[in-house]
């Protein structure tokens, strides 16, 4: 009962996608009924043509209906592009709005979800599911007016000519209308298989394409072959489940309209009929019985395509009701002065049963540069993704300015920040849009060159035909690590926020490059509040408080001189690394 209930549910909301284009559906219903109608209306005639023109060699009718014809097709041309061609242009505005819907969901969903989601089912989501969509929007409402339409009409004149012989079709409704209800929950449970299995397709393909030189490199490509094949399979097996219970249902039906034929047949046979039958009115119902096989299969096939739509809606919703990222907030924060406080703040990620961060507290005037060391996996990049709140604590709070994250408003809270990150992501585009991207103002392509400059981005630009123009391909491919890690500091930069956050910030850069950027980061510094997650302890040595964290708890604090005195857990990083290094 649920089940029906969630469907109905889902087909209501589906509607609601269609009333945005009234006025074009009513156009297309016009068209599908008035094609129909011109179809019931010329085989309509056939009674009279055989027996009052060919019984009676009168040519009169004939002569009509050879002026008739052509006028008659033109119309029902006209009457066919109306009904389909605004059907599909529904069709296409739907699958737009969704998609757009989808993409723009996408954005606006929190860090937690897309960390356990892979990207193939959600990119499969835009393309596959809405196409499916697509299909139940234009082809299934097609198909089902059309030939719906052209089955009440047979049955009208076929009632119109021979009640009796025609009283069959009371009977074999109901059994039809079970039939195709059965091959509904059938077809809705496959269906959602099929979509299932196209995301895991989708997400194999692109885990392929995305480690291609780590599969050439490691002889991983037979592993990969059969992991593909695998699914690919899977994705094969749920469509021919489909096949075969489309196959029985159409075959099942046409066996049901070939019994309510065979008995046409023997009532016509019986003598008290054939005394009143004419050769017109028997032929009439017998060839308008074969006419309705094809519509009665197709509004069977049709409901095929409705239930993939409907499964597909069904996976559509689930995503567009999840809960956007919580932006509460209402404090509308103008430009921080970059005082941060850690207060008692204890963090377990999603799924997880261990904390990440445990009572974690300290705190940064305006201005001073904080770093944080330690092994991977401490806990170190997690304080910068709390500070913007691409997750929130379980205890504890976290301060700007003196005023908790959770009060401020989210894109106002996040121009706080400029973040420098070990994984840069950069977009196909051009180098100096990816330097201005998401830059609070609008910016001059003289602010972009300093930024560049600042950054050492001009030493490699100048020496691409294009300059800044130069498109980088996705994620920066045309780039080498250091020189996506010196875009993503020009962009910093060029933000201007009131704190930087440098999560292994030099990592990807070699020594010398290294140290051309630690001086102009240097500069940023003096103008901002820092965060600094380091690995290379020499980064650091400048900074106002250094902290040690271990297990997601500060294990130690101080300057670097002082803790290099203290012999504690930072001595013996500092150690071995630079014991490492000489």
């Amino acid at each position: 009962m649920q089940q029906t209930d969630y469907s109905g549910s889902q087909i209501k909301r589906f509607m609601g996608y269609l009333r945005h284009y009234k006025l074009e559906f009513a156009v297309a219903v016009i068209g599908m009924i008035g094609y129909s109608a011109l179809d019931t209306y010329v085989v309509a005639h056939l009674k009279t043509l055989i027996d009052e023109s060919l019984s009676n060699n009168d040519s009169a009718f004939l002569r009509v209906a050879a002026y008739a014809i052509v006028p008659l097709f033109i119309v029902r041309g006209i009457f066919n592009f109306m009904g389909t061609y605004t059907l599909n242009w529904i069709g296409a505005k739907v699958v737009m709005r969704m998609r757009q819907q989808l993409f723009e969901k996408y954005l606006h969903l929190p860090v937690a979800f897309h960390d356990t989601q892979a990207v193939g089912n959600l990119i499969s989501k835009v393309t596959y599911d809405t196409e499916q969509v697509a299909n139940a929007a234009g082809k299934a409402f097609l198909t089902l007016v059309r030939e719906g339409a052209l089955v009440i009409g047979l049955l009208i004149v076929m009632f119109y000519y021979s009640w009796q012989l025609s009283l069959i079709f009371l009977l074999i409704g109901p059994v039809v209308a079970v039939i195709v209800a059965l091959v509904s929950k059938r077809f809705r449970k496959v269906s959602r298989s099929i979509q299932q299995s196209m995301g895991t397709v989708t997400a194999a393909v692109e885990q392929a394409v995305k480690g291609h030189k780590v599969i050439l490199m490691f002889g991983g490509q037979k592993i990969e072959e059969d992991r593909f094949a695998a699914k690919n399979n899977h994705n094969r097996q749920q469509n021919m489940k489909l096949n075969v219970t489309q196959i029985l249902s159409v075959s099942s039906i046409q066996v049901i309209a070939s019994i309510a034929l065979a008995f046409v047949l023997y009532m016509a046979s019986m003598p008290s009929m054939m005394q009143d039958l004419t050769a017109g009115t028997f032929v009439s119902v017998v060839f308008y019985m074969v006419m309705l096989l094809k519509p009665l299969k197709q509004l069977t096939t049709v409901n095929n395509e409705f239930q993939k739509g409907m499964a597909a809606c069904s996976s559509i919703f689930e995503i567009l009701d999840t809960a956007d990222e919580d932006n509460s907030g209402t404090n509308e924060l103008g430009r921080a002065r970059g005082e941060l406080v850690f207060d008692d703040v204890t963090f377990t990620y999603p799924g997880k049963s261990t904390p990440a961060l445990k009572n974690i507290s300290f705190s940064a005037n305006p201005g001073q540069t904080i770093a944080l060391v330690g092994r991977s996996g401490s806990g170190k990049s997690t304080i910068s993704a709390l500070l913007t709140r691409f997750y929130s604590p379980q205890q504890g709070t976290i301060s700007i300015d003196g005023y908790p994250l959770n009060e401020i408003e989210l894109k106002a809270l996040r121009r706080q920040f400029a973040l420098v990150s070990q994984h840069v992501v950069l977009f196909n585009d051009s180098i100096a849009n990816n330097i201005a991207y998401g830059a609070n103002e609008s910016v001059t392509l003289k602010q972009i060159e300093e930024a560049a400059n600042m950054a050492h981005v001009t030493e490699f630009v100048d020496q691409l035909p294009e300059g800044l123009d130069t498109v980088i391909g996705e994620n920066g491919l045309m780039l080498s690590g250091g020189q996506r890690q010196r875009i993503a500091i020009a962009r910093a930069i060029l933000a201007n926020a009131p704190i930087l956050i440098l999560d292994e910030a030099t990592s990807a850069l070699d020594t010398e490059s290294e140290r051309l950027i630690q001086d102009a980061l240097e500069t940023l510094q003096k103008s901002c509040t820092s965060l600094v997650v380091a690995h290379r302890l020499s980064t650091i040595e400048n900074a106002d408080q250094i902290m040690v964290v271990e297990q997601g708890e500060i294990i130690e604090r101080g300057r670097h001189q002082e803790l290099l005195e203290k012999k504690g857990p930072y001595s013996q990083l500092h150690a071995l690394q630079f014991g490492e290094q000489s």
